[in-house]
C-alpha cells in the first residue's frame, strides 16, 4: 500500500505524537467557551480550577501519585531544568551532581552549563549494549552529591535504566535522585508509591497531549526551590497563569495512556518487532542499537553500515515515511548521534542509524509499506557510497 501524499506512515513517535482525537476533543472547550482565568475571584474564571484539579488526579493515576506532587510545566525540558536546579538551590552546600552521558540535551546541556558555573559534574559511561553499570553509580557517590539525574528511558535507542535501584542507593546516601521519564511515562508502567524517585519529569507531547505542556513529579518532603518566580500558582511552585487547556489534555492524554498501557506493551511492540527482525534479517551489514530486551516497547535503533542517515531518512521521507536519525532536539547535525558514540558505535554504523518509533496508531500495513520500501532504498544508497567495506574506524569519542 503506497500511503501516497496525504498520508504518511509516521514512525517517529519518541520526537512528537499525534495529538488524540479524545484529547482535542477534551481540549476544546478550554480554547473557545470556558476561557476564564482560573484565579478570578468570580465563577466563570474560577470554575476552570476544578478542571485542572480533575486533570492532576488523572496525571498522577497514571505515575501512581499523589495529585498534590504534581507541578504543571510547558514541557519536559522545563521539568528537567526545574527538578535539577530546584534540588541544586535547595542544597548550596553541595556541589556536585551526577548523570550519564546519554541523556536527552535538556539534562546534558544543562549539566554543560552547570559545569561552567563552577559545579563538578559525573557523566557515567554506558557499555556497547547502551546499558548503565550500577556500580560505577554507586561508586559516582559522595558527601558533596546533591542531585543525580539518570534518564528512565533513553530517547534514541530506547535502552530502559535500572532508575528504581539506582534511587533507592541515592536515598540511602542522601542523594536527591531525579528521572527523566519523558519517553517512558505511557509506555512503561510506573507507580511511584512504591518508588524511592524523589523528581519525575514528563511531556505531553510525547504520549498524544499537544505541545507545551508537561509535569514535574515532586515528592512530597523532597526539597526544591521554584523554577519558575512569579504569582502563587500550583502552590507557589511554578508561577505564571495555568495552559488550561494544555493541562486538561494532559489529564485526558495520561487517562487514555494508563488505559492502552497493556496495548503498548504487545500490540505495538509486535509491530516493532516484525519491523525490526524483517529488516535485520533480510538487510545486510545491519545493526540494533542497544540491548535486545530491555527496551522500550515502541522503540528500535538500526544502523545500516556504509550509508549516510540523512538520506535513508530524505528517501524514506520521499516515499511518505517519516522516521529519524535520533533526537529530534539534534537532528540536522553531520557528527554520530553523542548517544552512540558513548555506545562504541563503529563510524560506518553510526553515521547510517535510524530510529524507528512505533505508537498505538500505527498499524500493521504502516509496517508492510515500511519493509517494501526500506530494502530498495539501502540498495540504493549503497551503491553509491562514499564508504568502503573495508572500513573499521570507529567514531570520534566512541572508545
Amino acid at each position: 500500500m503506497n500511503p501516497g501524499a496525504d498520508k504518511v506512515v509516521y514512525l517517529d513517535n519518541n520526537a512528537t505524537t499525534r495529538v488524540a482525537d479524545e484529547v482535542v476533543d477534551a481540549m476544546l472547550p478550554y480554547l473557545k467557551n470556558l476561557y476564564g482565568n482560573p484565579s478570578s475571584m468570580h465563577t466563570f474564571g474560577g470554575q476552570v480550577m476544578a478542571h485542572i484539579e480533575l486533570a492532576r488526579e488523572q496525571v498522577a493515576k497514571l505515575l501512581g501519585a499523589q495529585p498534590s506532587e504534581l507541578v504543571f510545566t510547558s514541557c519536559g525540558t522545563e521539568s528537567d531544568n526545574a527538578a535539577i536546579l530546584g534540588a541544586l538551590e535547595a542544597l548550596p552546600q553541595k556541589r556536585h551532581v551526577i548523570t550519564t552521558r546519554v541523556e536527552h540535551p535538556a539534562v546534558r546541556t544543562l549539566c554543560a552549563h552547570l559545569k561552567g558555573k563552577g559545579y563538578r559534574v559525573t557523566e557515567l559511561g554506558v557499555n556497547p549494549k547502551g546499558l548503565l553499570d550500577v556500580a560505577e553509580f554507586t561508586a559516582a557517590l559522595t558527601d558533596d552529591t546533591a542531585v543525580a539525574s539518570v534518564m528512565h528511558a533513553n530517547n534514541e535507542t530506547g535502552v530502559i535504566f535500572p532508575v528504581e535501584d539506582l534511587a533507592r542507593i541515592a536515598k540511602a546516601r542522601g542523594v536527591v535522585f531525579h528521572t527523566d521519564a519523558v519517553q517512558s511515562a505511557g509506555k512503561l508502567p510506573i507507580d511511584m508509591s512504591r518508588s524511592a524517585i524523589d523528581l519525575l519529569s514528563i511531556s505531553g507531547h510525547k504520549l498524544h497531549a499537544p505541545k507545551g505542556v508537561g509535569a514535574l513529579y515532586v515528592r512530597r518532603g523532597t526539597r526544591i526551590r521554584p523554577f519558575v518566580i512569579g504569582g502563587h500558582q500550583e502552590r507557589g511552585r511554578r508561577g505564571g497563569t495555568e495552559n488550561v487547556a494544555g493541562i486538561v489534555g494532559l489529564g485526558k492524554a495520561c487517562e487514555l495512556a494508563a488505559k492502552h498501557l497493556p496495548e503498548e506493551n504487545s500490540r505495538v511492540k509486535a509491530m516493532r518487532d516484525r519491523l525490526e527482525e524483517t529488516v535485520l534479517s533480510t538487510i545486510p551489514d545491519t545493526l540494533l542499537n542497544g540491548d535486545a530486551t530491555k527496551r522500550l516497547p515502541n522503540t528500535s535503533n538500526i544502523s545500516f553500515s556504509y550509508v549516510e542517515g540523512e538520506a535513508i531518512l530524505l528517501l524514506l521521507s520521499r516515499a511518505g515515511i517519516a522516521a529519524s536519525s535520533g533526537s529530534a532536539c539534534t537532528s540536522g547535525a553531520l557528527e554520530p548521534s553523542h548517544v552512540l558514540r558513548a555506545m562504541g558505535v563503529p563510524f560506518t554504523s553510526a553515521h547510517g542509524s535510524v530510529r524507528f518509533s512505533l505508537s498505538r496508531y500505527n498499524t500493521e500495513a504502516d509496517i508492510d509499506f515500511t519493509l517494501a520500501s526500506i530494502g530498495p532504498i539501502i540498495a540504493k544508497l549503497r551503491m553509491i557510497s562514499p564508504f568502503s567495506k573495508g572500513e573499521s574506524k570507529t567514531c570520534g569519542g566512541c572508545l
